[in-house]
């Protein structure tokens, strides 16, 4: 049941970061996002549920984001067992995660997406290498790569970090729903 367990953390985690392997050849994996906790413009405290779901599997997974202008903390949890933790302060990251993770599972990208996801649009444009752009659109934000749509997030409320998240990544063919709850909730 341990080996289950632990295999089914790593699994998890590959689907949630969509997996460098799967990347298209010719273009870059990720596209690098480090922006400042405080270009979020809010202090953010939320306990989030997500679930993956990529080529026919859905795995979940709990996290307690903590956005403040200094810093940003997040813990993942599968299971009960802590799997991931990084601490970003808008220059030097630190990370932790679990000796199962395949190397693949890098912290880099959970900021990345968590970024696309809650840091206004303005913030992600000018972070954005040539050829990309994003618009936001009512309850919905798309991230295009030479006017193709790459990522859509729909939201069901504002602001970004309350109710539900629906990330569908097209590139990387998989869909990240986030519920999120206020701390303390």
């Amino acid at each position: 049941m341990a080996l289950q367990c632990k295999s089914s953390i790593a699994a998890l985690m590959l689907a949630l970061l969509a997996g460098c392997a799967s990347a298209p050849s010719s273009t870059p994996a990720r596209l690098g996002l480090k922006l400042a906790p405080q270009a979020l413009g809010a202090t953010v405290s939320v306990q989030q549920h997500l679930v993956v779901e990529r080529a026919g599997r859905i795995d979940e997974l709990d996290a307690a984001l903590e956005v403040e202008p200094s810093h940003l903390d997040l813990v993942g949890l599968a299971f009960g067992q802590r799997v991931l933790s990084l601490h970003y302060d808008g220059k030097d990251m630190t990370s932790w995660r679990h000796l199962m993770l395949p190397v693949q599972v890098r912290a880099e990208d959970v900021l990345e997406d968590m970024q696309l996801t809650l840091w206004p649009r303005e913030a992600i444009a000018q972070a954005l290498p040539a050829g990309w752009r994003i618009e936001d659109s009512g309850l919905r934000r798309t991230l295009f790569l030479h006017d193709e749509a790459v990522t859509v997030i729909d939201y069901s409320g504002m602001p970004r970090w309350s109710g539900t998240v629906v990330l569908d990544n097209l590139r990387y063919r998989y869909r990240l729903t986030i519920q999120n709850a206020p701390e303390g909730s």
